[in-house]
């Protein structure tokens, strides 16, 4: 569906992992992608909100049919099928933190273009992380100083160690799995808000749904914020409401709840 100047009843942004799909399978159920149809076929704009890079993202909206998308972490927008931009991280900052990980011997490895796929140059990493996150090349001539465009940063360390990495303060981080860090932007709010500014309109009218730590910050006062059953505690607690789990029902169940489809 292509969103000009109708009248769209309310703008939902909803996370893809724990929330859309099961858990981290990448699996959306069939009343969850019914649900997502009916809200379209209502007149409300839809879109997907998520951590992930712009061109693993587009794949899930494909697969639902939404033409809108806030990626990287909320530093990318999509309208309407049209990629508006996508803002890197730091690039000064993240050599800073590359250059104190070798120099203490941490493994990283790094996104800097449009591929599912993260470099390493060195097999320390490969061996220390196994999260299934996405696809772990080694490169070994990979020099970070050569690129000049950084999109996220995986760091093989535990919480323990991490107290220990300066360069850390100065960039947003977040936790998925106990071995492995991941640097990226992480303040979907900011892509929401442009979405709502490119159509003027109001920030009331948005409503989000969320399951982890990186959605606490798109879970505003200024909108409405609704919390899937397996969330954590800490989002849960900032939401204007709790449906059920995400693989019981929980998008078509709040959805029906507040009269939306």
């Amino acid at each position: 569906m292509v969103y000009k100047g109708m009248n769209i009843m309310k703008y939902f942004f909803f996370d893809i992992d724990g929330t859309l799909a099961v858990g981290n399978t990448g699996i959306i159920p069939k009343n969850t992608k019914r649900a997502v149809k009916l809200l379209q076929k209502n007149g409300h704009f839809v879109a997907i909100a998520t951590g992930r890079l712009y061109i693993n993202a587009i794949n899930y909206c494909k697969d639902l049919g939404i033409n809108n998308l806030v990626s990287d972490g909320g530093s990318g927008v999509t309208i309407n099928g049209k990629l508006i931009g996508v803002e890197p991280l730091d690039y000064n900052l993240c050599i800073n933190l590359l250059e104190e990980l070798d120099e203490k011997g941490i493994a990283w490895s790094i996104n800097y273009n449009d591929e599912c796929v993260r470099y390493c140059n060195r097999e320390q990493f490969m061996k220390e992380i196994e999260d299934g996150y996405t696809k772990t090349k080694l490169k070994k001539d990979l020099d970070f100083h050569k690129i000049k465009t950084i999109r996220k940063i995986y760091i093989s360390c535990t919480k323990e160690m991490e107290k220990d990495i300066k360069s850390l303060k100065y960039l947003s981080s977040t936790r998925f799995h106990e071995r492995c860090l991941f640097i990226e932007n992480d303040d979907k709010s900011i892509g929401i808000k442009k979405v709502m500014d490119y159509f003027n309109a109001p920030y009331k009218d948005v409503v989000v749904f969320g399951d982890e730590s990186n959605d606490l910050k798109m879970f505003l006062d200024e909108w409405t914020s609704i919390a899937m059953g397996n969330a954590t505690k800490e989002l849960k607690e900032k939401a204007d409401f709790i449906t059920k789990n995400c693989d019981d029902n929980g998008i078509e169940y709040a959805l029906r709840h507040f009269g939306w489809i």
